[in-house]
């Protein structure tokens, strides 16, 4: 059955940064459109970044110039990079997968890892 995995949270200091991979299965990243979705608490699921199947990329506002989301395809596995990482970023970050240009609608969700910004 299709499956997401994620890695690489933890708890850094402000101005930190981690990096975030998802693992996928039972198909490749090549023929999804790969996001990272966070959730802090008392507050709604956002999206954070997305990379299309033709290697377009998306941000949200609060993502651009401090995340980088790639790919492997040969891998089967994404990334988020996050520098200059603030408290507001504290979240439980979760990785996903839909059809080719709906990014934000995923069909297929990891389970999530926790990151913790402190100040």
């Amino acid at each position: 059955h299709v499956q997401l995995v994620e890695s690489g949270g933890g708890s850094v200091q402000t101005g930190g940064s981690l990096r975030l991979s998802c693992r996928v299965s039972e198909f490749t990243s090549s023929s999804h459109c790969m996001g990272w979705f966070r959730q802090a608490p008392g507050k709604d699921r956002e999206g954070v970044a997305a990379i299309n199947t033709d290697g377009t990329t998306i941000y949200a506002e609060s993502a651009k110039g401090r995340f980088t989301i790639s790919k492997d395809n040969a891998k089967n596995t994404f990334y988020l990079q996050m520098n200059a990482l603030k408290p507001e970023d504290t979240a439980m970050y979760y990785c996903a997968a839909g059809a080719p240009g709906e990014c934000w609608s995923p069909r297929y969700w990891g389970q999530g890892t926790q990151v913790t910004v402190s100040s």
